[in-house]
């Protein structure tokens, strides 16, 4: 009987162990697929960055040329030189 009993008491050991492996797997491969995820995020993130930074540019760069042409009408306005 004491054999027995020393043989379960190793089996619930050996599966303890197995289990704590198991766990140890899981968790590691999950914060892989986890840094994964966050990276092509991260890749994403910067793709919108510079695309908003073009449209940017490209907002100032039609607004400062609306601006030009607004300060040309003005300034050979009929209206302006008639104050």
């Amino acid at each position: 009987m004491e054999i027995h009993a020393s043989r379960v008491v190793q089996a619930a050991d050996s599966l303890l162990k197995l289990v704590s492996e198991l766990k140890q797997t899981a968790v590691f491969s999950d914060f892989a697929s986890l840094t994964e995820h966050v990276e092509q995020r991260v890749q994403l993130f910067e793709q919108q960055c510079d695309e908003t930074d073009q449209l940017l540019a490209t907002v100032g760069e039609q607004a400062a040329a609306s601006l030009k042409e607004l300060e040309s009408h003005y300034y050979s306005s009929v209206h302006r030189t008639s104050e």
